[in-house]
């Protein structure tokens, strides 16, 4: 069977479980099947069906299980929302549409040869910056649960670091394949404008107190470096750097210090700032073994006040938990590992230093974030507000997740094609 087929195969079975999970919804709440409620999987089923024909005439060679498993998150996701509240269902069902069509231009436009992008690392790396600048701007800067990290205009609202990471991603791949050699060498003057860039957009996000954003693009570059040089000193010295530096953040920013203190003893103020991590460890250990069922769960609420705040993104895990139990919540994490796995084989097939950054570099963005959202959920570090990707509620995270994922893709195409995949 060709990759494409094999693919194909997947995604078949992903729009079968998906159509199962909304029908389980709806029996859970009027004891019947809709009609409606099935038309959500019905057209998530068909997004996937045009981005798998995009694949087809674009990619024929990449890995056929990296946009099923995309898809399998996401349509956990779509109906661990619409369970939750429909109508965020629905804005959130739009948003995947309009990703699909963003990863089928990304491919259409690079199929040819995505390597270009290397041309224009230094305009991707100002234009993170730039992005990640937006939200500390008076007039069209948007606090959310004490991050500064949104952007308004009108009643359009995104969150531009999303994007970014992606753009620096893209400069860290072309600077370090360019300089890996010299920088190697471990001169202090090669590593001026990569610490330059890098500099300034952990200033800006520790300005607009998007700590977690921090933590992950830190952890993205110490990987990237890494792999470029080779050099475990450099990882050894960058965590040095990181410790050195969150005890500065800590000793000097109120949020981090509060976020610190609740997640080494939540029960100090439960009513308050500890109240999401109590009701969230309530909510996955009542889903027990099984779990309660797909519309069944008893923290997550079905209308009014939900009873864990920010329960659709921060603390989707928890309410998908509770309702798969134990059994379900590993499966999804071994969806995940899963999903890393491929994008670092993807990485040891490229055939060069470009292409084996840049998916390495996704590939630890990915499995960063997953971490340090899914860590701040179970306790093992402090919990900060980035999302779980594919998974929660939320435009720019989508939007981005799509174009990484075809990064990724277009990689595994090139070395498909040499016969490496």
């Amino acid at each position: 069977m060709s990759a494409r087929n094999r693919e194909l195969a997947n995604l078949l079975a992903v729009g079968v479980l998906t159509g199962l999970g909304f029908a389980s919804v709806y029996i859970a709440r009027q004891s019947e099947i809709s009609t409606g409620s099935l038309s959500y999987a019905g057209f998530f089923f068909g997004l996937y069906l045009v981005a798998h024909a995009v694949c087809r005439f674009t990619i024929p060679y990449a890995d056929p299980y990296l946009l099923p498993m995309a898809a399998l998150l996401t349509g956990i996701g779509l109906t661990a929302i619409y369970r939750l509240d429909p109508e965020d269902a629905f804005r959130q069902g739009r948003w995947i549409a309009i990703s699909v069509v963003f990863f089928a231009a990304i491919l259409l436009l690079l199929r040819r040869d995505y390597r270009r992008l290397e041309s224009y690392k230094y305009l991707f790396g100002l234009g993170a910056l730039v992005l990640l600048a937006l939200p500390a701007l008076p007039g069209i800067g948007e606090t959310v649960n004490g991050a500064r990290l949104w952007v308004r205009v009108g009643a359009f609202q995104f969150q531009p670091g999303e994007l970014a990471k992606l753009m620096l991603i893209v400069f860290l791949a072309g600077y370090l394949r360019e300089k890996r050699e010299v920088l190697a060498q471990g001169r202090l003057k090669d590593f001026g404008p990569l610490l330059l860039i890098w500099g300034g957009a952990m200033l800006v996000l520790v300005q607009t107190n998007d700590l977690g954003s921090a933590l992950l693009y830190f952890g993205i570059f110490l990987g990237m470096l890494y792999v470029a040089t080779g050099r475990l000193a450099f990882v050894i010295a960058g965590l040095a750097l990181f410790l050195g530096g969150s005890y500065a953040v800590y000793t000097f920013v109120p949020r981090v210090q509060d976020r610190v203190s609740i997640w080494l003893d939540p029960w100090k103020d439960a009513q308050g700032a500890g109240y999401q991590i109590i009701q969230s460890s309530y909510s996955i250990a009542s889903g027990g073994f099984g779990g309660t069922g797909f519309g069944r769960g008893t923290f997550t609420g079905t209308g009014g006040d939900q009873v864990i705040p920010f329960l659709n993104t921060d603390f989707i895990y928890s309410a998908i938990a509770q309702e798969v139990g134990l059994v379900g919540a590993s499966a999804l994490l071994l969806v995940y590992m899963l999903f890393v796995v491929r994008g670092f084989r993807t990485a040891l097939l490229a055939d060069d230093g470009f292409s084996k950054l840049l998916a390495a570099g996704l590939t630890f963005g990915f499995a960063l974030q997953t971490f340090i959202i899914l860590g701040g959920i179970l306790r093992l570090i402090p919990l900060t507000g980035i999302t779980l990707p594919f998974v929660s509620y939320g435009g720019s995270s989508v939007l981005a997740n799509f174009a990484l994922l075809g990064g990724i893709l277009l990689v595994s195409n090139r070395a498909g094609a040499r016969g490496g995949a």
